[in-house]
């Protein structure tokens, strides 16, 4: 098996499960109501619908950069803010989460192995340390999600 299959296999369990950790960002998400979604249970936290709104703002800029595209996230981008809290648009927001997803992994399965020891565009680490840091970065916001689903109960 390749180094680029083993990340997609890493990136995939982030994303839809079989992770040893716990759930992945999907299954949390799929037992998440709209009512839930919005929430702020936690003082001066982001809600799960504004940290599934970044996870996917990140996942494309990653792609971006896959693709050797130099790309900068402003503030609004990095955070975008809910404008539509109906169930019709949590469910769209699910589903362009899921479309990054299968976006990325798929442009990170274009990589050939050695395309993964060059430099990152516009950064000062490889593209095997970008990859794998988007994994880092969609499993540390899972973990942040199922906080945020505890203490609303």
């Amino acid at each position: 098996m390749s180094e680029v299959s083993r990340i997609q296999e890493q990136l995939k369990r982030a994303m839809e499960g079989g992770a040893w950790h716990g759930p992945a960002l999907l299954e949390l998400l799929g037992e998440t109501p709209v009512d839930l979604a919005p929430a702020k249970p936690l003082a001066h936290a982001h809600s799960i619908w504004e940290i599934v709104l970044h996870v996917t703002a990140w996942n494309d800029a990653i792609l971006q950069r896959v693709q050797g595209k130099e790309i900068e996230l402003d503030a609004e981008q990095d955070w975008p803010q809910v404008k539509d809290f109906s169930e019709s648009a949590w469910a769209a927001t699910v589903k362009k989460l899921r479309q990054s997803y299968e976006a990325l992994y798929a442009g990170i399965g274009k990589l050939t192995d050695a395309k993964l020891t060059e430099m990152a565009p516009g950064r000062d680490h490889d593209v095997y340390v970008m990859v794998h840091g988007v994994i880092h970065h969609i499993l540390y916001h899972a973990g942040q999600i199922a906080v945020l689903k505890k203490s609303e109960r």
